[in-house]
């Protein structure tokens, strides 16, 4: 089949899956037309931000409910003004996805295979469509990650892994989630630059992690920036540090139970997903439900057990790097000290899973052959039929979501 050349060039393929990325979350984005889980506590802490009225949801850093302000600011204080900066996010996921991809193996195949399952993995559509901060994190830490890789081979290492840095910081400005990715960028550098000097030109290890540290940390700080000008109260330099506690303990208070609560080691398995939304809504039963693709979520497992396997019988580093991406995104849960766990806290891990899909079937194309097209049927097919429950779509009767429970978790 004859591809027209400019869709033989990783720009302008990337291009076309974002902005078919960009419709699809765009679409009936203002439904429902009222807020949806989470968002009853971003929005409002939003609109006291954007007033600069003082302290709200001191839980998590500002950034994240900066930007749903500016949403507000842009498009109004209603579904479209709370979401449609999430939109963009979830585009920029996507994007990052397929320039990690692009960089790892300098192939469109895999590429393209990997940021289609990450559309279609349910998640990265269920984040983009509403007004929370995973999605904004998680596309700071892709970006970074997509940045940092960049930075590896080429002119201008020290520029485009301080570009990395500044997303980090942007990342953990959003949620504190984000920051074991600082300690992981510092230790891939030590391991990738002894194993082989030639990366990173002209960038050492210390001033790799003096630039995490120093602009990483810079900008994190400059996040607060807003808080500075609260007429009640405002943050000033010297109570800015003193803030990060109180933070803290906000971050590690013990939660009431509550009905969606799920442990870290069940997320992988999907044994408990979450309803964001189901009721009656702009003249319609409606629903929304945050789960993931069972093709990628559970096809992604074997995909990081397969890449574990490369990496150690073969000492193949490129399969060892995207399983670690996975495992050091899934397992920090295990010791973070949150008292309740939500299935969506494991959404970044998510998107790992697309890319360590793709980059094994690239390194086991000879036997696999067309087992990636197969694959990627099965993931466009389920999410087809998922899509009126990931999209908030009217549904036929108040039990329809009896038709997608496939586990009794799923209730």
């Amino acid at each position: 089949m004859h591809v027209p050349a400019p869709l033989r060039r990783p720009l302008p393929v990337a291009l076309l899956l974002m902005a078919a990325a960009q419709a699809l979350f765009t679409w009936r984005l203002t439904i429902p037309h009222r807020l949806v889980f989470d968002e009853v506590h971003y929005v409002p802490a939003a609109r006291t931000l954007l007033a600069l009225a003082g302290h709200t949801n001191i839980e998590h850093p500002l950034l994240g409910k900066t930007l749903i302000a500016l949403g507000i600011l842009l498009f109004g204080d209603g579904p479209a003004g709370w979401r449609a900066l999430s939109t963009l996010a979830g585009t920029a996921t996507v994007g990052g996805v397929f320039w990690i991809l692009w960089l790892t193996t300098r192939r469109l195949r895999p590429a393209i295979l990997g940021t289609l399952l990450a559309l279609f993995n349910f998640t990265l559509l269920v984040q983009a469509r509403i007004a929370m901060l995973d999605g904004f994190m998680a596309a700071f830490v892709v970006l970074a990650v997509a940045a940092m890789l960049w930075a590896m081979r080429g002119p201008h290492a020290t520029a485009r892994w301080t570009l990395g840095a500044v997303l980090l910081g942007l990342a953990a400005g959003t949620k504190w989630t984000a920051i074991p990715y600082v300690g992981y960028a510092a230790l891939a550098i030590a391991i990738l630059r002894h194993r082989d000097p030639a990366r990173w030109p002209g960038l050492s290890v210390v001033r790799a992690w003096l630039i995490l540290g120093l602009v990483g940390g810079v900008t994190y700080l400059a996040t607060f920036a807003p808080a500075f000008f609260y007429s009640d109260n405002p943050l000033s330099i010297a109570t800015l540090l003193p803030f990060q506690l109180d933070i803290y303990h906000q971050q590690t208070q013990v939660l009431s139970a509550h009905t969606y609560q799920s442990d870290w080691w069940s997320w992988p398995l999907m044994l408990r997903p979450i309803w964001y939304f189901y009721d009656v809504a702009d003249g319609a039963q409606r629903g929304i439900l945050m789960v993931g693709n069972p093709v990628v979520m559970w096809g992604g497992l074997v995909a990081v057990a397969a890449c574990l396997w490369g990496a150690v019988r073969r000492r193949n580093v490129r399969l060892g790097g995207v399983a670690a991406l996975w495992l050091g995104s899934y397992l920090i849960w295990a010791i973070i000290p949150k008292s309740l766990g939500f299935f969506y806290y494991y959404y970044l891990p998510s998107l790992w899973l697309p890319i360590v899909i793709a980059v094994a079937a690239d390194h086991w194309r000879r036997a696999l052959r067309e087992w990636d097209e197969t694959l990627l049927i099965a993931a466009a097919t389920l999410f087809l039929w998922f899509y009126p429950i990931l999209s908030a779509a009217p549904l036929a009767q108040p039990d329809s979501f009896r038709r997608w429970t496939l586990l009794p978790g799923w209730n």
